[in-house]
This record gives C-alpha cells, sequence and structure tokens, in this order.
C-alpha cells in the first residue's frame, strides 16, 4: 500500500513524498521506487524521497486518513 503526500519543502513550499508500507517478506528500496517513474511522468512530479512504514492509517470505510499520514 502506498500514497503520495505533500511534504513541505524551502524553496517550492511543497513537494511529493511517497509513503509506502512494504509486502511482508520483501525487499525494496528507495531508489527501486523512485526509478520506476523515470520516463512515466514529468520529473517535477516524482516524489523527492520515499518514506517506509509499517501501516498506513485507514478510517471505518476503509479510506486513508489524509490528515493522519502528515
Amino acid at each position: 500500500m502506498a500514497a503520495c503526500i505533500a511534504a513541505r519543502h524551502p524553496k517550492w513550499d511543497e513537494r511529493p513524498l511517497l509513503v509506502v508500507v512494504r509486502k511482508t517478506g520483501t525487499e525494496l528500496s528507495r531508489e527501486q521506487l523512485l526509478g520506476f517513474y523515470e520516463g512515466k511522468i514529468a520529473k517535477w512530479w516524482t516524489p523527492d524521497d520515499v518514506v517506509f512504514i509499517d501501516e498506513i492509517p485507514l478510517g471505518a470505510t476503509g479510506k486513508i486518513l489524509k490528515n493522519r499520514k502528515r
């Protein structure tokens, strides 16, 4: 599971930050994830960084709780 959120940036005010939950037993690096976007989206849309977390907060209906991710 993954989500992209706005993170504060000193020059651009906000930039995309990718928040990812790894599948159990898998090895996945920041470079692999960011490399996936090369040539598929505009460079300025590519997230600046990746943060790996244990779980993404979900509401009662299964939607991502955006306010708790930040």
